[in-house]
């Protein structure tokens, strides 16, 4: 068995992919020592391409599983199927890993064998004009467990049964193994050495109506979270709590969203969001996500 499996899914990132993959070959762990597996989501794009010259090009192990577009929670297990790694890294299409990412994640589960190690994460707009690898406070995540850059035994991710595969639609399927874990006395530590590149571009007025879009289901999935996990964590974390709910019920009442709707502007040509424009976007998105949460609720 190998020491480490990287594990990510991927649909319509050709662009992206190709780099990140470089990246996952290109670490300081001797190339026996861990695997890449790709679950490749149904991509209509140039994603084919990219894993043929990956192939090519692979330093290690490198298996690829293909299936119809279903989702992150039937590809996460699909990769979790293939894996050999005695430790499963999971990270995400538009993550850029350093080259001593595999090593960091493998010293701090010899120090902790059982628990789950959480790696850092610096948000950027591109991959061409990196900043120094240098993790601070701004971008700390206080998730549990967050496939942009987290592992843990194989062994207790196949005990809990994978990922939830009802979640279909977008967000909360990795709370969900989160709060299972929890649940069982896995422990969490965090080791920010482990140290990848998130993509996270500046939204344009063309993403605006996708940023409403996944809100939405965003909020239909958090009601089904809530449903299997009744705790106050998860009511935290969605909103399903009296106070942010009462306040953006407010918040309809005074037509919040129009408001923001217009102050985004025209969103028919794809431009720059200035800063004004990009807050309102947000607010925008967030008021979709409590009305989506009040009709999945009654629903």
């Amino acid at each position: 068995m190998t020491r480490a499996t990287i594990q990510l899914c991927t649909f319509n990132r050709a662009r992206l992919l190709e780099r990140v993959l470089d990246a996952c070959f290109e670490q300081t762990v001797d190339s026996g020592a861990y695997e890449v597996v790709l679950v490749n989501d149904g991509s209509t794009d140039g994603t084919a391409e990219v894993i043929e010259r990956a192939r090519e090009r692979a330093t290690c192990s490198f298996a690829v599983v293909e299936q119809a577009n279903s989702g992150l929670a039937k590809g996460r297990n699909a990769g979790i199927a293939r894996a050999s790694g005695e430790r499963i890294i999971f990270i995400d299409d538009d993550v850029l890993p350093l080259p001593n990412f595999v090593e960091e994640h493998l010293r701090a589960h010899d120090r902790h064998p059982k628990a789950i190690v959480r790696g850092g994460a610096i948000d950027v707009q591109n991959f061409d004009d990196l900043p120094p690898a240098i993790w601070s406070l701004a971008n700390y995540s206080g998730n549990f467990f967050w496939t942009t850059n987290v592992s843990l035994p194989l062994v207790t991710m196949r005990a809990i049964g994978g990922f939830d595969e009802s979640f279909a639609e977008y967000g909360w399927e990795d709370i969900d193994v989160g709060l299972r874990l929890r649940a069982g006395g896995v422990k969490a530590v965090f080791h920010p050495a482990a140290l990848v590149y998130h993509y996270k571009p500046r939204p344009r007025s063309g993403n605006v109506e996708k940023m409403v879009k996944q809100s939405r289901a965003q909020a239909r999935t958090a009601v089904k979270l809530a449903a299997i996990h009744p705790h106050w964590r998860t009511y935290l974390a969605t909103g399903l709590n009296p106070v942010q709910r009462a306040f953006h019920a407010a918040a309809r009442r005074i037509g919040a969203a129009d408001r923001y709707r217009r102050a985004v502007g025209d969103v028919a040509v794809d431009r720059a969001l200035d800063d004004r424009e990009l807050f309102a976007a947000r607010a925008l998105a967030n008021e979709a996500y409590f009305e989506e949460l009040e009709d999945a609720l009654r629903e």
